[in-house]
């Protein structure tokens, strides 16, 4: 029989395989050297697969694999035994596929979700009264690993602190609010700074975007370099940042500027030379605000409460953000000071990775560096299919994608994969289930 009539060729992960088609999957192999040059049981497109399946099944390693195969569509002229392999083959499998493939494979799938239409994510009005800035967040999320000595000398754990006693690795992403899905990330330890992983993510940033960032993120040359990009950018300061008033604007905000830490007598001007990434000045526009929250109190109150509802007022909290839009006809104080809330919506979007495709609690499955970042690559492949399904789903019925259960969709797609199959490929004798293998 020819190979191309082997079993694991026609393997299909229903909606996964529309997010990640098999046609990029192949391509991505074969641009990083991934594609085996001997036929094998567990070919390389079906490993990556795999990985990406490791994020909806918290099964051993053979059960997830059985899981994929009784979801296969094949031909009936299919008469090979096959086996599903060990938990060894399988781990064995990962180690040869390597990082790079699937790192590669989530770089070039996943791109913004939102159309010109979709609710909730875009800010101003642009072309034919759609919207003129995507937007867009960065944050960070940590994730625990096992405890193992190889994970360790590369993702060491933390000193002191609330956190479980793993090693951890420290994520920091750029996603799209509107819709949830990540477009992009780099992978550290927990002793780098969230500013130098979220350097790289510039690449990614662009002059249709509005980009959002809390206090933690801000330097001058994070801000710097994303303003390079074009993109337009909203970001929260600390308290302890000096932004002089030079102008104050009529909607109550006023223009400031920031400057280079180490500045000197040299005076340079972003708006005012090519090369910007040498500019020791950049012109920003500041909105402060105050926000309450009312705490509800069952005791005697020590100050001033509501007697009708018993609550009474939390202690006023100022924010202050900076933006790259000066002209505040473009985007008033009121308007940006609302807009900044939505960045809430990318941390919501880490936060499904970390509790909801993950189980809350557990670490990754991976016992060396290598194989928990293509774990981590795996997991966020899988997180962009579930949100690209959501973001189509929500647009068929004109919703906002936030008001659609990701952990629904979540159970569909693992519906999808196992219940497909119009002929059980399982034809092997069963054998006693085996603990889970990790690599």
């Amino acid at each position: 029989m020819s190979d191309r009539s082997r079993l694991t060729d026609h393997v299909s992960i229903g909606v996964l395989t529309r997010a990640v088609p098999r046609f990029i999957v192949d391509e991505v192999l074969l641009d990083t050297g991934g594609r085996e040059k001997r036929s094998r049981s567990l070919p390389a497109h079906v490993v990556v697969y795999f990985v990406m399946a490791l994020a909806l099944f918290r099964d051993g390693y053979d059960e997830v694999l059985r899981s994929l195969v009784h979801g296969l569509r094949f031909s009936r002229t299919w008469s090979r035994v096959w086996r599903v392999p060990t938990t060894g083959a399988i781990s064995q499998a990962r180690a040869r596929l390597g990082e790079a493939p699937v790192r590669e494979l989530f770089s070039r799938i996943a791109v913004p979700l939102a159309g010109a239409s979709t609710p909730g994510a875009w800010f101003g009005t642009g072309v034919a009264g759609t919207g003129r800035w995507r937007l867009m967040a960065i944050d960070g999320v940590m994730l625990d690993i096992p405890d193992t000595p190889a994970n360790i000398a590369v993702y060491p754990k933390a000193v002191g602190g609330t956190r479980r006693p793993y090693p951890q690795v420290k994520i920091v992403g750029l996603g799209e609010c509107g819709t949830h899905a990540l477009i992009d990330a780099v992978i550290g330890g927990i002793g780098d700074g969230e500013r130098d992983l979220a350097t790289p993510l510039t690449r990614s940033a662009d002059t249709t975007m509005l980009i959002m960032a809390d206090r933690g993120f801000f330097s001058y040359p994070l801000w710097r370099d994303y303003q390079v990009s074009g993109a337009q950018l909203l970001w929260r300061l600390s308290r302890t940042t000096h932004v002089p008033v030079l102008e104050t604007l009529p909607d109550g905000s006023y223009l400031s500027e920031i400057h280079t830490p180490n500045v000197g007598k040299t005076r340079i001007a972003f708006d005012r030379i090519d090369n910007k990434r040498l500019a020791t000045h950049i012109r920003v526009r500041v909105i402060e605000y105050t926000i309450t929250t009312e705490t509800n109190t069952t005791s005697a109150a020590t100050s001033p409460h509501d007697p009708v509802t018993g609550s009474r007022p939390a202690p006023a909290e100022v924010i202050r953000v900076i933006t790259t839009i000066l002209d505040h006809t473009v985007a008033d104080a009121t308007a940006l000071a609302a807009l900044y809330a939505q960045r809430w919506e990318f941390e919501s979007s880490l936060r499904e990775i970390e509790t909801q495709l993950l189980a809350p609690g557990s670490t990754l499955r991976s016992k060396t560096p290598e194989m928990v970042r293509q774990e981590i690559w795996g997991l966020f492949l899988t997180h962009y299919a579930v949100r690209s399904f959501i973001a189509t789903a929500a647009d068929t019925i004109d919703i906002d994608p936030d008001r659609l259960s990701t952990i629904r969709a979540i159970n569909i797609i693992r519906r999808s994969i196992t219940d497909q199959a119009a002929i059980s490929p399982l034809t092997t004798p069963s054998r006693p289930d085996t603990h889970p293998g990790n690599t």
